[in-house]
């Protein structure tokens, strides 16, 4: 089954403004939240639907990939993908810190006083830093897609606490403030009766413990600075600019949190005879106007190898001859470009004697005196031809 718009699902326009993708989201996530719709099936799925939407839309880079291509750009196979789809329930309640200002559980908990909360106990859930790199492409390697094996430097999970920031298993203890919930709940008498609130428990950090003794190497950070060598899955058909994103392989969080993601920046190396446009590749061929009279087999370079084409009696300077599907695959598709050959007429700019005589020769043949037909077209026409 095809997937809703995400646009459709929060109610919004691709113009609208961050604040209102937000203000959208959060109203159904409190129409169809589990609390308040207990052993409901259609309110849970649509309380995942619009957190998926959300997860998506409310990230500016996952935002532009879902503009451009849509649910595929969404979606993808680059080591873990872009993230959205398979979100379970505690992916849900970790955005809920930013959505409503809680800990990380159940909105409702700070509305009704209680409630369900999420299996994280409404524990703070810390989060890496996103990483930033740069990939350079041949144009060889943007046309076939490409694995790349990439070095970073990041932060990565302490090998000697297993990124648990403490010296060992007893320095753990239960935060006193919390009760090891992560969050504090503080009760305030006003005219309508007791509301509730809750927040982030300000000695633990939301983590629900605290550590007497500190890992030696991490300093309780449960994170160092180390190399990870990534093996990044190209896709054939990106571009100069483009960006992908691998969700998980970017620093890693304190104390065992989620891991930001990688993202690649797209850079195209340019070719030494190649230019590309869009999906199609252009060479420019220059040919001795002996040739393009006389007609002639010429070999040209390809992104796949080299290739002979013929140049029929007659060729004039400026026409378009074209491979066909040897051009750049569209991204996600089967569809491939072309390569366009533009000929060029290459004129000798020096002659000995008796090349100069027979020239003078052919000077004065009316075959040689240019006489352009009535209906001849232009280089522009040609090319609006084609594409047209």
């Amino acid at each position: 089954m095809s997937k809703r718009d995400y646009y459709d699902i929060l109610g919004v326009s691709k113009n609208s403004p961050a604040d209102e993708i937000k203000k959208a989201y959060r109203k159904l996530a409190i129409k169809f939240h589990p609390d308040k719709n207990p052993d409901d099936k259609a309110a849970e799925d649509k309380f995942k639907e619009a957190a998926e939407a959300y997860e998506i839309l409310s990230n500016p880079e996952k935002k532009q990939r879902y503009d451009q291509f849509g649910h595929a750009g969404s979606q993808g196979g680059y080591g873990g993908g872009y993230g959205g789809g398979g979100m379970n329930m505690d992916d849900i309640f970790s955005q809920f810190g930013d959505i409503f200002g809680g800990g990380g559980g159940s909105p409702f908990d700070s509305f009704f006083g209680g409630g369900g909360q999420s299996s994280r106990g409404g524990r703070r859930v810390q989060r890496g830093t996103n990483l930033r790199i740069k990939v350079k492409l041949t144009l060889e390697e943007i046309a076939n897609g490409v694995e790349k094996k990439i070095k970073v430097n990041k932060q990565i999970i302490c090998d000697t606490c297993d990124g648990s920031g403490a010296k060992d298993k007893n320095s753990f203890s239960t935060c006193k403030t919390c009760g090891g919930s992560g969050a504090v709940r503080r009760v305030t008498n006003t005219i309508l009766g007791q509301m509730q609130t809750t927040s982030t428990c300000p000695t633990c950090n939301g983590e629900g413990s605290t550590i007497s003794a500190k890992c030696n190497t991490c300093h309780g950070d449960g994170v160092t600075r180390g190399e990870e060598t990534i093996s990044i899955n190209i896709p054939a058909g990106v571009s100069e600019g483009m960006q992908l994103s691998m969700s998980g392989k970017g620093n890693a969080a304190p104390r065992g949190g989620v891991p930001g993601d990688l993202i690649i920046l797209v850079e195209e190396t340019p070719h030494e005879s190649l230019k590309r446009e869009g999906i199609n590749v252009i060479y420019d061929l220059h040919v001795s106007f002996v040739d393009a009279t006389l007609g002639a087999s010429v070999e040209v370079p390809t992104i796949d190898g080299k290739a002979r084409i013929k140049l029929e009696p007659g060729t004039q300077g400026g026409k378009i001859l074209r491979l066909k599907g040897k051009g750049i695959p569209e991204v996600n598709s089967y569809h491939k470009g072309d390569q366009l050959i533009q000929i060029n007429i290459w004129t000798p700019k020096t002659l000995n004697n008796e090349e100069r005589d027979l020239l003078e020769q052919l000077r004065e043949s009316q075959n040689f005196k240019p006489n352009p037909g009535k209906n001849e077209k232009s280089f522009f026409d040609r090319m609006k031809e084609y594409f047209e």
